[in-house]
């Protein structure tokens, strides 16, 4: 039997909380072969394995605790969850910005159901005052929901409604906007808003978290308050991303959104400015900016909306011993545009030339990028490089791999019968996606372990 009382859990485990006399909503003492837990008895997931219970800690976390290995359960409480964000009235000034946040899905201001384990978004108005009260000292928030999607759903598709969008509440007038998206994939769309949504009048930040609003450690609202902070009094007016700076709770940085990538898969701070330097820093409403050459936040609402994007386009990350049928397969089927990201310079090894031969013939653009993500494209200095622009391989700087891809899918979906207009959009800077020198400190990697960096870490690390 597997009531109420045991919401998601089956055998093995079932048995076992009937025969301890507990179930989901008490809190109970555990002892198990590895140690003792006190804690909430959650829920199973409907999709989750049989093997374990879960306990919500006095601190927050969930721990799983495979049911074979625990000795004794103990009733020391009972305290039914709700997992409802309360719901406020979201105060107006009149003195306030307005701003308008835009959603596609992702971890701002959410909660876990533990019925299905799924991460709940609070986005109305009233959720997010009840959530993150802080915002209403900054503005007079607005909300629309476009997608409730995954980031790794997002896609064209995604990318031109959202800049329609953006167009059209710019010229409603608002202050701001403020556009929540999954991190998987943020930087994939900041860059199709840069070149869909060139010179606008007013801030565009992208935010999102990488740990839901229910964890303690969550990044959440402060990601939140300081790009609302940006979006309504901030005066850089380009699409930027705006993400924790250090993994500690300092501050936040604004990234131009041409030049910045995802770079770990759960550190608060995995956004990182590549061969450049964050735009500013975002500290409880003051903004300090770290470059003067962005676009400043202008009294009217002029705005280019270019919404277009070819999807048949292929971004191919080269590796010793690639085939000439990988680019063949591609031009085979029906796709207009590829991206390379070489080795080195900016190479791929000669076995690929009578497919690049082949593909340039067929009218396919292609370019080449840098899998060393730091960098330019320097194809004159080795023969390889040399030999690879003969057969029509266009350099692109120092753009990222990613941001090439999707240029090169709006700037075909722009110019989709004239190759010529898309080279020449793809070697022009529209958007501060490829920059005319790396700044000295564009290029940081800390090496843990050596020395020195273990003498700086011992200096700032707390």
């Amino acid at each position: 039997m597997n009531d109420d009382r045991y919401k998601g859990y089956r055998e093995p485990c079932l048995g076992l909380l009937q025969r301890f006399d507990v179930g989901v909503w008490y809190e109970v003492r555990v002892t198990t072969r590895e140690g003792s837990f006190e804690g909430l008895l959650l829920p199973r997931s409907v999709t989750s394995d049989a093997h374990h219970i879960v306990l919500k800690l006095t601190t927050g976390y969930n721990v799983g605790l495979r049911c074979d290995t625990i000795v004794e359960m103990q009733q020391i409480g009972y305290r039914e969850a709700h997992y409802k964000i309360p719901e406020q009235e979201f105060p107006v000034s009149r003195d306030k910005p307005r701003v308008k946040l835009l959603g596609t899905g992702g971890t701002i201001a959410s909660r876990l159901d533990y019925r299905t384990g799924a991460v709940i978004p609070a986005f109305s108005p009233g959720e997010l005052y009840g959530s993150v009260p802080e915002l209403a000292e900054i503005c007079n928030l607005e909300t629309d929901k476009l997608f409730g999607v995954f980031s790794e759903n997002m896609g064209p598709e995604q990318y031109l409604v959202l800049a329609e969008t953006i167009g059209q509440t710019i010229e409603e007038g608002y202050a701001g906007i403020v556009v929540g998206h999954g991190t998987d994939t943020m930087h994939h769309t900041a860059a199709a808003l840069s070149f869909m949504v060139q010179d606008p009048p007013v801030p565009i930040v992208m935010v999102g978290s990488q740990r839901s609003s229910d964890r303690p450690s969550s990044d959440a609202a402060q990601n939140l308050i300081n790009a609302t902070w940006a979006a309504a009094t901030g005066d850089i007016a380009e699409v930027m991303v705006c993400m924790f700076g250090p993994t500690s709770d300092q501050y936040n940085l604004l990234h131009r959104g041409t030049r910045v990538r995802k770079m770990h898969s759960s550190y608060r701070s995995t956004f990182r400015t590549l061969g450049d330097i964050p735009l500013a820093m975002v500290d409880d409403g003051v903004i300090t900016h770290l470059k003067d050459d962005y676009r400043p936040r202008r009294d009217d609402r002029r705005v280019k909306v270019q919404p277009a994007f070819e999807e048949k386009v292929s971004l191919l990350y080269y590796y010793p011993n690639m085939q000439a049928d990988m680019v063949d397969a591609l031009v085979e089927r029906g796709y207009k545009g590829i991206v390379l990201a070489g080795t080195g310079l900016g190479h791929v090894n000669r076995t690929l030339y009578p497919a690049l031969r082949r593909a340039h013939e067929a009218g396919v653009v292609v370019f080449m990028t840098l899998q060393t993500l730091w960098g330019f494209v320097q194809m004159h200095v080795y023969e390889t490089g040399r030999e690879i622009l003969e057969l029509g391989v266009v350099p692109l700087a120092n753009m990222l791999p990613e941001v090439a891809y999707i240029k090169l899918g709006w700037a075909l979906g722009m110019h989709p019968d004239d190759p010529a207009r898309v080279v020449e959009l793809m070697t022009t800077s529209i958007a501060g996606e490829m920059t005319e020198r790396e700044p000295h400190d564009g290029y940081l990697v800390f090496q843990g372990g050596v020395p020195e960096i273990q003498d700086f870490l011992q200096q700032v690390w707390k």
